[in-house]
């Protein structure tokens, strides 16, 4: 049961850092890019990274983690790594509303309306669609990092309480 907890308290970490990495280079580099370019350039490109996303690397990593974790929780509290456990568990719910349940019920909505703005737009009103978007779609995408980063913190505490490999403990 050691075996299989480490393993899945690994996946975990991994999931939980792609996911929280991905979300935080939206904060610190991909929006403020966006900030910078002309309207009408922003959108287009927001378009298009917002219908590049749907694929099969991106999405294990965005609907998988929390049902990871949970699975991870489980394991856990059947090794009587309670703890861990908790602290697996406690990400998981984390991860599934704090990440997936906030994305899909507030940015993929924005995505989706930005989807529709049909470039190139009259004079002004670009301006004034992404200076309606981009404020708001970074306040709820700072949240979702703010959420997946304690996931993180959280998988890294209930790795650190597992037993090491060959202590009294994991046996």
């Amino acid at each position: 049961m050691n075996g299989l907890l480490r393993g899945m308290a690994l996946i975990s970490l991994l999931l939980s850092g792609a996911i929280f990495g991905f979300f935080y280079a939206w904060v610190c580099s991909t929006m403020w890019g966006l900030d910078r370019l002309e309207p009408d350039t922003a959108i287009a490109a927001m378009q298009a990274m917002n219908a590049s996303v749907r694929n099969g690397v991106f999405a294990p990593a965005f609907f998988g983690t929390p049902f990871v974790l949970l699975a991870t929780a489980l394991v856990g509290w059947r090794a009587r790594e309670g703890l861990s456990a908790g602290l697996f568990g406690l990400a998981g719910v984390i991860s599934l509303f704090g990440g997936v349940v906030l994305t899909m019920a507030v940015n993929v909505p924005m995505n989706e309306a930005l989807a529709q703005v049909a470039l190139p737009l009259p004079d002004g009103l670009a301006e004034q669609v992404w200076a309606e978007y981009s404020p708001d779609w970074q306040l709820w995408n700072t949240i979702r990092t703010v959420a997946t980063g304690i996931v993180l913190l959280l998988v890294g505490v209930a790795l650190m309480r597992l037993p090491r490999a060959g202590d009294a403990a994991a046996a």
